[in-house]
């Protein structure tokens, strides 16, 4: 394990279950870190438990073993207190940038919150407008509603409250997959620059492998709860050594229909493993 990691995770485990018919663990033994100024994509298909582990990092839900340390310090039962002053150094940017922001609140109220609830007030107005600038907003722009910007600007305001109160840590929970190609590029550069610029470490969230190629640094593949796979984002998804991540790249789509069908032949149309992840562990293939 990296000494320096900002975020470590060590054998994390959550069931939602109670009682004695216990359903599958959501996740089951998760290892990861997230060193400052990294970029850890956790990739799989719906369900594999991805947002589950973006969401006890959070402290939106409670782990069921394991441990979760932010900066040497074991936050995994923190209390009520505790969170609270963990919002300044770790936060979220959602999915859906029409769902996220309170329609009902100027962007000045939204991202001046945060910077209220860590008694940040003064100097809040010039904390808003820089904070506008570094994602390509106009200072203008803190007077107006959520219903008058696109997706894609509606974006930029959420990475804007995700900084606004000098985060070391995002998790970014499939950010991008709202919006259009074009503005998915342009918010994956928005969120790289600013990482360059002042260190923060993402926790990337996504069910899009082929996006990770440009998004991140390391790659964790999940399956059921479980890692399948992990290692830097360019051999995980150049020279994929696991079939279930084989199949993941197979079932991302591509603009040549020969070229789709030539990977999804080479993969033998692997999409899950009808036995369970204990056999992806051991490398059978499964097939549909």
């Amino acid at each position: 394990m990296n000494g320096e990691a900002l975020l470590e995770l060590r054998g994390l485990t959550v069931n939602y279950g109670r009682g004695r018919r216990r359903p599958p663990d959501a996740v089951r033994d998760v290892s990861l870190t997230v060193a400052p100024g990294e970029t850890v994509a956790l990739v799989g298909e719906s369900g594999s438990g991805k947002s589950t582990i973006g969401n006890v990092v959070l402290g939106l839900v409670p782990a069921t073993g394991g441990s979760v340390r932010f900066d040497g310090e074991d936050i995994t039962a923190a209390g009520r207190r505790r969170r609270r002053e963990l919002t300044r150094h770790i936060q979220p940017i959602f999915q859906d940038p029409y769902g996220s922001l309170n329609p009902s609140r100027t962007i000045r109220q939204t991202l001046v919150e945060p910077l209220l609830a860590h008694g940040g007030a003064a100097g809040a107005g010039d904390r808003v407008a820089e904070v506008l600038g570094r994602v390509g907003l106009p200072p203008d722009a803190a007077e107006r509603y959520p219903d008058e910007f696109s997706g894609g600007q509606r974006q930029r305001i959420a990475v804007a409250r995700a900084l606004v109160a000098g985060p070391r840590l995002i998790v970014c929970d499939e950010p991008t997959s709202a919006l259009d190609l074009s503005v998915q590029a342009q918010v994956l550069n928005l969120l790289r620059g600013l990482q360059r610029e002042s260190g923060i470490g993402y926790l990337f969230i996504t069910h899009d492998l082929a996006l990770i190629r440009h998004a991140a640094d390391r790659v964790v593949v999940l399956y059921r709860g479980r890692v399948m796979e992990t290692g830097p984002a360019a051999r995980v998804t150049q020279q994929p050594q696991h079939p279930y991540t084989q199949a993941l790249l197979a079932a991302a789509p591509v603009p040549d229909p020969v070229e789709q069908r030539r990977r999804r032949a080479a993969a033998g149309h692997v999409t899950r493993h009808p036995a369970g992840p204990e056999r992806w562990e051991q490398g059978e293939p499964g097939r549909v």
